[in-house]
């Protein structure tokens, strides 16, 4: 009886799916559960949070002025007035947006464009490949700058420009060299073999093999992106006011830390809890979808 219960369980097992098998390693990780449920607790404070407040974000109380975190503000307010809480989820939105946003473009970018290298291979990737290398060794904050010269203004649209035009390039050069490896698998000489066109490869058997090296980075580049625009806006070269994101947020809190000590700690609480969830939920996922990873 027991014999036929182990084959059974056996071959349940070896009927499980590998996304399967993944969803469980990644549920088994506790670090990652708890990156993800923050995450996701953070994200929805941020899209509904302003909805369901009386307050504004952008109406001013110059009576009640900068006051202490309270029952009625629970982060406190700032000079003008304004509740920092509601300024805190509204700059959420901004930043985790343009996040969002940048990684969706870099993804999109960098893995057509490093598949392709990877798999054509010989002159195609060296010359796109040195393109790489070109762009790569451009200062990132002079990039910034010369793009707020050439518009002659500082918006949303061109921190999302600035951060889309360099957060590919890592993502070209992973996913170049996984196309490499698979273009010499015995799979990929056969589907050669039987005619099938360079496109049809690519999209049905290259990037299929590369979903989780593009999630696992996708992931992790979210939290980068989210520092860099933060690193942006403390500069003076991202979101302006009355717009706010965290890090214009944490530049203003940075200003009076010694007067008004709780309009730093906000900020910069929401900004780190974000950042370290979305790490150990891209630990996770890098865990979990290891093919050399073994079942427990």
């Amino acid at each position: 009886m027991n014999k036929e219960r182990r084959e059974k369980q056996t071959l349940q097992c070896a009927g499980q799916s590998l996304e399967r098998k993944a969803w469980k390693r990644l549920c088994r990780n506790s670090m990652a559960r708890i990156g993800g449920v923050l995450f996701l607790l953070i994200l929805l404070a941020c899209l509904i949070g302003p909805f369901i407040s009386d307050q504004d974000y952008a109406t001013q109380d110059l009576i009640r002025g900068a006051n202490p975190p309270s029952l009625e503000n629970w982060l406190g307010t700032d000079e003008l007035g304004r509740d920092l809480l509601e300024r805190v989820l509204t700059g959420g939105r901004i930043s985790i947006g343009v996040a969002f946003a940048a990684t969706l473009v870099a993804l999109l970018i960098g893995v057509s464009y490093g598949a392709i290298a990877g798999y054509c291979g010989k002159q195609i990737d060296v010359m796109m490949m040195r393109f790489v290398d070109v762009v790569y060794a451009l200062p990132f904050t002079m990039l910034v700058v010369v793009l707020t010269v050439t518009f002659d203004q500082k918006s949303i649209f061109l921190i999302f420009l600035a951060i889309g035009a360099v957060e590919w390039l890592t993502m070209a050069r992973i996913v170049r060299g996984q196309a490499r490896n698979l273009r010499t698998l015995s799979y990929i000489e056969a589907a050669r073999a039987t005619g099938l066109s360079h496109w049809r490869i690519l999209r049905y058997h290259i990037l299929p093999n590369l979903l989780g090296v593009v999630i696992v980075y996708g992931t992790l580049t979210i939290p980068a992106v989210i520092m860099l625009e933060s690193i942006l806006s403390f500069l003076g070269l991202g979101v302006q006011p009355p717009a706010s994101s965290w890090g214009t947020l944490i530049n203003e809190g940075a200003d009076k830390l010694d007067i008004y000590p709780w309009l730093l700690i906000g900020p910069v609480m929401f900004f780190s809890l974000t950042i370290f969830a979305l790490n150990f939920l891209g630990d996770g996922l890098r865990d979990a979808l290891d093919p050399r990873e073994k079942d427990l």
